[in-house]
């Protein structure tokens, strides 16, 4: 089942390099990691992993387009970045709440059996 928006890479939002760099096939998390409704944050990656509706993944870059620092917390169908209150929507990575100016990138996974891949 392949999931989550196209694309990856430089999102061209960070300041320190973007979006995220992971190679294709790495493992990012168990499905069981990333609860229904919330998400899980993978800092090193950068990276937000989201699970809106029960068995449907979403990735999105973690690096706030609003000054380009991480995002915080993932609850409730929201992405949240605590640093200046943006709030994104866990499914699609559009703003809900500014400051943020647009939407976190989209990046590429898949899910095989119980384990959520970067493509």
């Amino acid at each position: 089942m392949a999931l989550a928006g196209c694309g990856g890479g430089d999102d061209g939002n960070g300041g320190d390099g973007g979006g995220p760099a992971v190679d294709a096939g790495t493992e990012l998390a168990s499905t069981a990691d990333v609860p229904v409704g919330g998400g899980l944050i993978l800092s090193d990656e950068k990276i937000v992993l989201t699970q809106p509706t029960e068995g449907e993944f979403r990735a999105f870059t973690a690096v706030c387009t609003h000054q380009s620092l991480l995002v915080t917390s993932v609850a409730d169908g929201q992405i949240h970045c605590a640093n200046h209150g943006s709030v994104y929507d866990a499914d699609s990575g559009e703003p809900v709440q500014g400051p943020a100016p647009a939407a976190l990138a989209p990046v590429e996974v898949t899910v095989e059996d119980d384990r959520i891949l970067a493509v």
